[in-house]
């Protein structure tokens, strides 16, 4: 577990769900985002009636699944720590953290403490009446994070020390705090406090390269979350490895359409979105020099 220990936890696998098994209390849905409704239908029928369905994917899949299910049954769970599938039933865990979860609806619910209590043994768990500010703060660092990671084809770490593409994950998260800013979000502070609507770059920074004292601080930060996730590799990339289809829908693309929806554009967001369904269909090669590209394709005045 991230090169500091071994944990085994002994339990009974299943493959399948008989006829006779549930109703269940607590169901987690821990699927790539593209498969989280097609696994919600799978077992609602197996859902007790006061049950809960706990989202543990990246994006904003509670209200995906709250269409499914109702929203007085979804619980979200924010991850704040990374991993990996080394192979099937196999996984690194590659930096420390915990849970953020919550109501998307901000409610209470009594059950939020019985699921703390399930999950605490993995890490700590904050319960928070702002699901929705926690949720669209992880969405902005993996619209930057996890879709980079995907097209340069590298783990976070080297891929963070590149001051181009600290530049273009800052613009990133600009433009998804600008489309959470129209959604009415307030945004909470992520991995380990950071603020996104300082992160954001301002009128100035988005026309400067270099000299603003305030923009080598916000690179310094891109550098620092680098380090901490240094070993983190992008799980769409080892998706699309695995010839899946890419989360970049539930990621860029949901704040490109939400963008749209706002009249707020979203240029460097849409291109990613572009540039991994390239790497999905075999037209480009996740690489260093594929990331390098798609900066050089959002420096024209149209992007």
């Amino acid at each position: 577990m991230g090169g500091k220990a071994e944990v085994r936890v002994p339990g009974r696998a299943i493959t399948a769900v008989g006829p006779a098994d549930g109703p269940f209390d607590v169901i987690l849905l821990c699927t790539q985002p593209p498969q989280v409704e097609d696994a919600a239908r799978s077992v609602v029928d197996r859902l007790a009636s006061d049950g809960t369905m706990l989202v543990l994917q990246n994006g904003l899949c509670e209200q995906r699944v709250a269409r499914i299910v109702g929203a007085e049954r979804v619980i979200g769970a924010v991850v704040a720590w990374g991993g990996s599938m080394v192979e099937p039933g196999v996984y690194d865990r590659t930096s420390d953290g915990g849970f953020v979860i919550g109501r998307y609806d901000g409610q209470d619910d009594p059950r939020l403490a019985q699921i703390a209590a399930l999950l605490e043994p993995i890490g700590p768990v904050q319960i928070t009446r702002n699901l929705a500010g926690a949720r669209w703060s992880k969405l902005a660092i993996n619209c930057a994070i996890s879709t980079l990671g995907t097209i340069g084809g590298d783990r976070l770490g080297p891929l963070m020390r590149l001051m181009w593409a600290r530049r273009l994950g800052l613009e990133i998260v600009t433009e998804v705090v600008a489309v959470a800013h129209a959604e009415g979000v307030q945004l909470e502070k992520v991995v380990g406090a950071v603020d996104l609507d300082w992160l954001a770059l301002t009128d100035v920074e988005r026309r400067a390269t270099l000299g603003s004292p305030t923009l080598f601080l916000k690179h310094s930060l891109m550098l620092g979350v680098g380090a901490r996730y240094r070993n983190l590799r992008s799980s769409m990339l080892q998706a699309i490895e695995r010839g899946r289809t890419p989360a970049v829908g539930f990621l860029n693309g949901e704040i490109v359409e939400r963008g749209l929806r706002h009249g707020i554009p979203t240029p460097r967001n849409a291109a990613a979105v572009a540039w991994v369904h390239a790497i999905a269909a075999g037209e480009r090669k996740p690489s260093v020099e594929s990331l390098r590209a798609l900066f050089d394709a959002t420096r024209t005045p149209s992007a």
